[in-house]
């Protein structure tokens, strides 16, 4: 989830173009992952998500290699203040 956040802050600050939708896919499929690992302890992607998690990786590692590191930081601190809050996402529902 780390990566997905992340590099939602990371495109927010202008480093990327993936659909929003794409985040709230991967969103979605870790948190059933996660549920379905509680229930059964098997850890399975659902494989209509595979494409959409490469994707996700990509844009991760092209906004490592471009963005700089004070924005990188900066992504870790709205990270580190998501997860002191309340709220369950940062991407908004209608993204």
């Amino acid at each position: 989830m780390r990566v997905v956040y992340l590099g939602w802050f990371l495109q927010r600050a202008g480093y990327g173009t993936c659909p929003a939708g794409q985040f709230k896919v991967v969103e979605y499929a870790v948190e059933a992952t996660l549920a379905h690992a509680h229930e059964c302890g098997e850890w399975r992607l659902p494989v209509e998500t595979i494409v959409d998690f490469e994707a996700m990786l990509a844009l991760y590692d092209s906004q490592l290699a471009r963005a700089p590191l004070h924005e990188v930081l900066t992504a870790e601190q709205k990270l580190r203040a998501f997860l002191a809050g309340t709220s369950r996402s940062p991407i908004p529902v209608d993204a």
